[in-house]
């Protein structure tokens, strides 16, 4: 028999239902980009957070540190918990955030991979963890993957988009296992308040509840904030706090990440035992990135506070020229490099796609994100230089003034 794709005795290899609703916004919108960029249209990407592809650069040290490691053939398998150095600075590093009461320090390939871990080893199919609104596409992407019920809880836009309390109260069922922190926030730029982490504290230790603490961007933080790591508030609440080299050490292609768990040994064990067993099943992380842990956490951290007078420039350069355009609404971001500008328009999507096709601005609509029904945003990332934020709020302001007519 002659198979062809016109043959109809031919069968499709159907992939799993649990990719079907597996969708990434931040990436996804490239394939149009890539359409608009073909015409010879100047693009401005306001898209990725990755700092790297725009005016930041990993330190030297840790380059060295990596680097050296190569050259002294550290290219084999790590220990599938992660290296003794980095494990220790690690440590410090937490202790430095409050958090004295460590269970287990793992690393993984970038923070993404840590908490797909900690997710995988905690939850059953048709179990749920409260899933902040706006947040990080990654979770919900786990979330189909391992089959589990989603569970959003939204963030206050009219409370500089603070957790909502009495919605994450209200969502907790009897198949909830876990709340899901970011903190500073992405897509939002929002820092939480320690009021708000002592709630959340409070209602997870109630329902027996693990919290997990996404702070990849604890040290990116603006107008003299200090971020409150909600593991070092409480010695008793089930916690795991992951960070890693991509945001605040400018090396997201290293894909080196770390969780941390806390709280009590009794209730965690069992816990931390799973996510031991993942990780040996996944064998280790990379192994000469490993040394960027300990450079980075124990060497010069000079570049932060660089990197922050930098995005706080480009933040206000933002809020200026935004502020001055009717219908759009934006929350003060206070740390990470986002900002979630509200829009009055009837679909995001639509209207950044146009934006996209018409001016050659990337943004992000925030339907990719999860927003409270009724409302439409999109996301901005602030890593461009100034010069070009300018260029791009100029078009943006003029083709959402065009766009609302």
């Amino acid at each position: 028999m002659s198979l062809t794709k016109n043959n109809p005795g031919i069968n499709k290899i159907i992939p799993a239902t649990k990719t079907i609703n597996v969708t990434y916004a931040i990436r996804d919108i490239i394939s149009l980009a890539n359409e608009v960029a073909k015409t010879g249209r100047k693009m401005y990407y306001l898209n990725i957070g990755d700092p790297n592809i725009y005016d930041f650069v990993t330190p030297p040290h840790i380059v060295d540190a990596v680097c050296k490691a190569m050259k002294s053939n550290k290219n084999g398998y790590a220990p599938s918990t992660g290296i003794d150095a980095a494990l220790k600075a690690i440590e410090g590093d937490a202790g430095q955030k409050g958090i004295d009461n460590i269970l287990d320090i793992f690393v993984t390939s970038g923070a993404s991979e840590a908490i797909e871990i900690c997710l995988s080893a905690l939850l059953n199919r048709g179990e749920n963890f409260l899933m902040p609104t706006p947040g990080y596409p990654l979770y919900t992407a786990v979330q189909s993957k391992l089959e589990l019920t989603g569970n959003p809880y939204y963030l206050d836009e009219s409370n500089r988009w603070q957790p909502d309390i009495d919605d994450i109260e209200s969502k907790i069922n009897d198949k909830t296992r876990a709340i899901v922190l970011i903190n500073p926030n992405n897509p939002t730029g929002s820092v939480c308040q320690k009021e708000s982490l002592l709630k959340i504290i409070d209602i997870a230790l109630e329902h027996d509840l693990v919290i997990l603490a996404d702070e990849i961007y604890d040290k990116l933080l603006f107008d003299g904030r200090q971020l409150a790591s909600i593991a070092s508030l409480n010695k008793d609440v089930s916690c795991i706090t992951f960070s890693g080299l991509s945001k605040n050490f400018m090396a997201p292609g290293f894909r080196i990440g770390w969780g941390v768990a806390s709280g009590r040994r009794e209730v965690m064990a069992d816990y931390i035992e799973a996510i031991n067993k993942l990780l040996r099943a996944r064998v280790s992380a990379n192994h000469p990135e490993q040394y960027g842990i300990v450079a980075a956490l124990e060497g010069s951290q000079s570049h932060i506070a660089e990197a922050n007078a930098k995005l706080m420039r480009r933040r206000d350069i933002m809020m200026d020229i935004l502020d001055d355009i009717p219908g759009i609404s934006l929350v003060r971001p206070e740390g990470a490099f986002y900002a979630f500008p509200s829009i009055d328009v009837g679909d995001d999507a639509k209207f950044v796609s146009e934006l996209i096709r018409q001016t050659g601005v990337i943004v992000v609509p925030g339907s990719g994100f999860g927003q409270k029904p009724g409302t439409q945003h999109f996301r901005i990332v602030t890593l461009p230089q100034e010069d070009i934020l300018e260029e791009a709020f100029a078009l943006l302001k003029d083709f959402y003034e065009s766009y609302r007519n």
